[in-house]
């Protein structure tokens, strides 16, 4: 077994803002590899996370965002309980979760809100343009696929990169804030002026 000092699980635990024990059993589990440390810990969050998905949000805030007066966002972000909703991590991520939405202008919240009507034009389009281009019959579908992913990473507020943090999406920062808080959270709706823009 590795010996793991405390300053490497006082560094992880300044990095992912856990618990000293749960730190300690990830760099236990990594033989003292901070790398592997974390991802036992992203894996495990995921986990919490799933496991906490079919709760109940009851509770949440309404955050309002404004880029320059020119964009205003509100963005209707549950939890669970209303201790949480003074969380400061709470706060900070329905705040960059108003930040993207003025960013990126989202048209969905997550790919089950597309319309199905969207979503089989789209398919359709994606398909055309690989028989267009000279693709193989037995290929297109599995092309249609893959192009259908870029769109719901361009329209799909969970599905977009955080525009901090290209490496992660809005879904897995939430994930992530939900196996730290330990609560479901989830962004139930938005909405955005631009102005001049109907």
């Amino acid at each position: 077994m590795a010996d793991i000092k405390a300053s490497q699980v006082a560094q992880l635990r300044n990095k992912t803002g856990l618990s000293m024990m749960e730190c300690k059993k990830a760099l236990v589990e990594a033989g003292g590899d901070e790398a592997a440390a974390l991802e036992i810990l992203r894996r495990s969050g995921a986990d919490k996370a799933s496991k906490k998905a079919e709760r109940t949000t009851g509770s949440g805030i309404i955050e309002a965002y404004s880029h320059e007066g020119r964009i205003g966002v509100l963005v209707e972000v549950l939890c669970e309980t209303d201790f949480v909703t003074r969380n400061e991590e709470f706060k900070q991520l329905a705040h960059d979760v108003a930040l993207q939405v003025a960013a990126m202008n989202p048209l969905y919240v997550s790919r089950d809100n597309v319309p199905a009507e969207i979503l089989d034009e789209q398919k359709k389009i994606f398909e055309d343009e690989a028989r267009s281009g000279g693709k193989p019959e037995d290929i297109i579908a599995k092309i249609a696929e893959g192009k259908l992913e870029k769109y719901f990473a361009e329209v799909c507020l969970v599905d977009q990169p955080f525009v901090k943090d290209q490496d992660t999406t809005i879904g897995k920062l939430i994930t992530e804030k939900i196996a730290k808080i330990g609560e479901n959270i989830a962004v139930s709706r938005f909405v955005r002026f631009e102005l001049g823009l109907k």
